[in-house]
C-alpha cells in the first residue's frame, strides 16, 4: 500500500465534503470494511461465494444479465440460494437484458423473484430511463457496487476480446450497506407499482403527503447529523453510497465529482469509457489544471463508435490548459472510476455522459481516506501509461476532414442529448 496524502490535504477535503451544501444523498459512514475487486476474475467468484453463503436474502440489480458461462454460473448460485429457502430477488433492465432468457423460466420455477425495469420500452412506467446500476446485496450485510455487468469479461457483443474488460467493483461490509438496501427496496417497489420515483414516498409505498415528506426529511437529516458527528469525532476512513435517477437526485453523482475536483490539491485521475460530460465538469477539470493540479484522463474507445468521433472534439480546450489525456485501446475500458489526491475515490456504474448523468439510474461508492484507494490509484496510472497519449501539437494538426467529422459528431450528439433530456444536458 502506498502512503496516503498528508493529514492537511485530507482535512481540507473532509471539511469540503461535510460542510456547507452537500451533494444530495451523499451520506458518509465510518466503520466500513471495503474490498476493491478488479474485473470479473475477482468479482464473480466473490459474488458467487457470498450468494452460496447467504442465510436470509439475496438482491441483485444489473443492466446486463447474459446467457453465457458467467451468467449461468451466477444464475445457478441464485437458484441454489432460492432452493435453500433464501429470499432471492433480481432486477434486470428491459433493454440491457434479453427478455426471454432460458434462465428466467427456471427462476420462476425455483422461486427466484424477477422484475424488469421498463420492459421493452425506452419510455415506460418509470419514465424515460434505464437502470444501469450494478448492485448486489447479501443478507443486508454485504453489498457490491461497481461497473461490472453479469457477462463474460471476454465477450463484447458477440466478439471475443483478447483481454478481459478493464473494470472494477467494490464489496462493502458495514453501515453503508443500509443505504444500498434502501436504494434497492425503493427500486423494487417502484417497478412493482409501475410508478416514477417522485410518486413513491418510502419503500412501504404509502401515499405521500406533505406531512409524510417533512417527517421523512427530518428523520433523514437526523441520521445524517448522527453519522457526520461520528466521522468528525476522529479522522478515519469513510464510505458513502450515492444513487441517482432521472427524477430524484439527478445531479448527485456529478456533484460528488465536482466537489472533489474543486478541492483537489495535487492530482486528479479519471478513467471512463463514455467521456462526454457537460460544461460544469469540463470546467472543473480545466480549473484544477490551472491551479497546478496534475489532471490525467483515461478515455475508453471502440465501444460506442459515435463517441469515438465525438469525444475528441473536447480534447482541444482540455489540452490547452494542461490536462493530460490518454486513449486506452488495450482492451475495452469499461470502468467508471476516479481518484483525487489519493484521499478520495469513486467506483460505480456512472459514465460521464448525458445518459448516465441525467437520464439513467446509476449508483457509485465514494471512499475518503481509505487504504483501498491506493490500488485503484495505481491501476488508473498504469492504464494511462498503457494508453495512447494525445499530444497537443499532433491534435492541432489533424486533417481538416477528421476535425470536421469530430465537430459534426459532437454537435449531433449534444443536440440529441438535449432533446432526450429535455434541456437538462448542458
Amino acid at each position: 500500500m502506498i502512503g496516503l496524502r498528508p493529514q492537511r490535504s485530507f482535512k481540507r477535503l473532509r471539511q469540503a465534503l461535510f460542510s456547507g451544501r452537500r451533494p444530495a444523498r451523499l451520506c458518509f459512514t465510518a466503520g466500513n470494511h471495503v474490498r476493491l475487486l478488479k474485473g470479473g476474475v475477482q468479482f464473480f467468484p466473490a459474488l458467487i461465494e457470498r450468494i452460496d453463503n447467504a442465510r436470509k436474502s439475496v438482491s441483485l440489480e444489473t443492466y446486463i444479465f447474459a446467457n453465457d458461462d458467467i451468467g449461468r454460473a451466477v444464475s445457478d448460485a441464485l437458484v441454489r440460494a432460492a432452493e435453500r429457502g433464501i429470499k432471492v430477488r433480481v432486477i434486470t433492465d428491459g433493454i440491457g437484458t434479453e427478455s426471454n432468457l432460458p434462465m428466467f423460466k427456471l427462476w420462476q420455477e425455483r422461486g427466484v423473484e424477477h422484475r424488469i425495469y421498463n420492459p421493452h420500452l425506452l419510455f415506460g412506467p418509470q419514465g424515460w430511463s434505464r437502470t444501469h446500476r450494478k448492485l448486489a446485496l447479501i443478507d443486508e450485510t454485504y453489498a457490491f457496487c461497481g461497473g461490472i455487468n453479469i457477462v463474460d469479461d471476454y465477450d463484447q457483443n458477440g466478439t471475443q476480446l483478447e483481454r478481459p474488460r478493464w473494470d472494477f467493483a467494490l464489496e462493502a461490509h458495514g453501515p453503508v450497506v443500509k443505504d444500498v438496501r434502501e436504494a434497492f427496496e425503493l427500486q423494487w417497489q417502484r417497478i412493482r407499482l409501475g410508478v416514477k420515483p417522485r410518486q413513491l414516498a418510502q419503500p412501504g409505498c404509502e401515499p405521500e403527503t406533505r406531512q409524510s415528506r417533512w417527517s421523512a426529511r427530518r428523520a433523514m437529516l437526523a441520521r445524517r447529523r448522527a453519522r457526520l458527528g461520528e466521522i468528525h469525532a476522529v479522522d478515519q476512513p469513510c464510505v458513502a453510497f450515492v444513487a441517482r435517477d432521472n427524477l430524484l437526485n439527478r445531479r448527485a453523482i456529478e456533484k460528488a465529482y465536482l466537489r472533489a475536483i474543486a478541492h483537489a490539491e495535487s492530482e486528479v485521475l479519471l478513467a471512463n469509457p463514455y467521456f462526454m460530460p457537460g460544461r460544469r465538469l469540463r470546467r472543473a477539470l480545466v480549473q484544477a489544471a490551472k491551479r497546478g493540479v496534475r489532471v490525467s484522463l483515461v478515455i475508453g474507445r471502440k465501444e460506442f463508435v459515435a463517441l469515438d468521433y465525438a469525444t475528441p472534439f473536447l480534447y482541444g480546450n482540455l489540452l490547452k490548459h494542461g490536462v493530460r489525456i490518454s486513449e486506452y485501446e488495450k482492451t475495452i475500458l469499461h470502468g467508471k472510476v476516479a481518484v483525487v489526491d489519493e484521499d478520495w475515490a469513486t467506483i460505480g456504474s456512472s459514465n460521464l455522459d448525458a445518459l448516465s448523468l441525467v437520464l439513467n439510474n446509476e449508483a457509485n461508492m465514494v471512499l475518503v481516506n481509505h487504504p483501498e484507494i491506493a490500488g485503484l490509484h495505481d491501476a488508473i496510472l498504469q492504464a494511462f501509461d498503457e494508453g495512447r497519449p494525445i499530444d497537443e501539437k499532433h491534435y492541432a494538426s489533424r486533417p481538416v476532414t477528421e476535425r470536421a467529422l469530430s465537430w459534426l459528431a459532437y454537435n449531433t450528439y449534444r443536440l440529441m442529448m438535449k432533446m432526450i433530456t429535455i434541456g437538462q444536458y448542458d
